[in-house]
């Protein structure tokens, strides 16, 4: 007997008992649904984390200063003006910030005021959606001109006809020149959520002193991050009188590195979700299981009358691994959909869209199979070694 007809008959076979084949396919419907769903939430997270990071800089570097000893020095312009010069090095952007209000007629917000440079666009990767960015001149002159972030100007009500108009900031007026494109970002340290002016206006105004917060450094390529790191540091503890031994008074973060852990995290994440999701998947091979060995002990007289004329052992057992196999891969196909499906709407309502992998499809259909196979061969077997004089005598 050909496999389409052993198809056949399987199919056959679970007409005439819907109910049970739908009961026992359940526990593998589950499985895959779970299993696509989880790992699509995770792909999703991944995937969000990864543009998120992305979106605050393209191969940025981060210096902070550290203050481990009272002899710590700070970090200044003239600093800033030294990493500018280091080869790879493609913009550097020194950043100031304090916290204030900012007023617009009778709405008010309190909000992050950074003091930058005219190069701060590029080294954040920041586009203006209305108006203009910083200047070198406006920058270099300390004029008192803003440029809003997405979620300040919507907090202030101010659209694209608002640019030109002058904002309240710590009780002293600025011009607003520009507002940016969102970043999407939301909680604390949103990146839409911040008003940009020169340097010397920060200084000049809220914040005395000549020392800056951190100096934020885009350099020209991903393969001379780590180059460009050494040279910064070697720099930096010469421009600070550090001795071999002395611990660093200043941190270099790395926005590539974090990106590669927080891969690597929600990786993790995905696969354990996956695995966890799997264990449902193997309760329900089980049921198969269970099905199977009961309509064995069901079916014994017709194994018996197969076998009395002329039907092999491995025709039965063929017979009876395909309507496990048939079982599962049904139960599988209809989890792919049901797990899409959940996987879409999460997506939707987290923000981040569908996430397709026909990888995961294609996995889950493979695992559907094997379910069906490790579960199914045991019952076969046992279909397969019915003596068919006792078969046939089985009441």
């Amino acid at each position: 007997m050909n496999a389409l007809e052993l198809l056949r008959l399987a199919l056959s076979r679970l007409r005439t008992s819907r109910l049970r084949a739908a009961l026992t396919m359940l526990g593998v419907v589950i499985g895959v649904a779970s299993v696509v769903a989880l790992v699509g939430v995770g792909q999703g997270t991944t995937t969000n984390i990864t543009t998120r990071l992305a979106s605050l800089g393209t191969n940025l570097l981060t210096i902070s200063p550290v203050s481990r000893s009272s002899t710590a020095k700070p970090l200044t312009l003239e600093d800033a003006a030294a990493v500018a010069k280091v080869d790879g090095v493609a913009a550097v952007a020194p950043e100031l910030q304090t916290s204030t209000s900012v007023v617009f007629g009778t709405k008010s917000t309190t909000t992050s005021i950074v003091g930058t440079s005219a190069d701060y666009a590029r080294v954040r990767a920041y586009d203006v959606w209305q108006g203009s960015f910083l200047t070198p001149a406006s920058v270099e002159s300390g004029l008192r001109v803003a440029v809003l972030g997405a979620t300040t100007a919507s907090d202030l009500g101010l659209d694209a006809s608002s640019i030109g108009s002058t904002v309240s900031i710590g009780g002293l007026p600025f011009e607003v020149i520009g507002i940016l494109q969102p970043k999407g970002g939301t909680g604390f340290q949103n990146p839409d959520d911040q008003v940009l002016v020169p340097l010397a206006a920060v200084s000049k105004y809220f914040v005395a002193g000549d020392t800056i917060r951190t100096i934020g450094v885009s350099v020209a390529s991903n393969d001379q991050m780590t180059a460009v790191t050494n040279a910064i540091t070697a720099l930096l503890r010469d421009r600070h009188e550090l001795a071999a031994t002395d611990t660093a008074d200043f941190s270099i973060f790395n926005q590539t590195q974090l990106l590669d852990a927080a891969s690597s995290i929600s990786g993790t994440l995905t696969l354990l979700l996956g695995g966890i999701a799997g264990i449902s998947l193997v309760v329900g091979g089980i049921g198969i299981m269970n099905i199977m060995l009961v309509s064995v002990r069901e079916r014994t007289r017709e194994i018996g009358i197969r076998k009395a004329v002329g039907a092999r052992g491995r025709d039965i057992l063929a017979q009876f691994l395909i309507e496990a196999l048939t079982l599962s891969l049904l139960g599988g196909l209809i989890g792919i959909v049901v797990g899409l499906g959940v996987s879409a709407l999460i997506g939707q309502l987290a923000g981040w869209g569908f996430q397709f992998s026909p990888s995961t499809v294609a996995a889950a259909v493979v695992f559907s199979l094997l379910v069906g196979v490790v579960f199914g061969v045991w019952p076969a077997r046992q279909a397969a070694r019915l003596d068919p004089i006792n078969a046939l005598r089985y009441e």
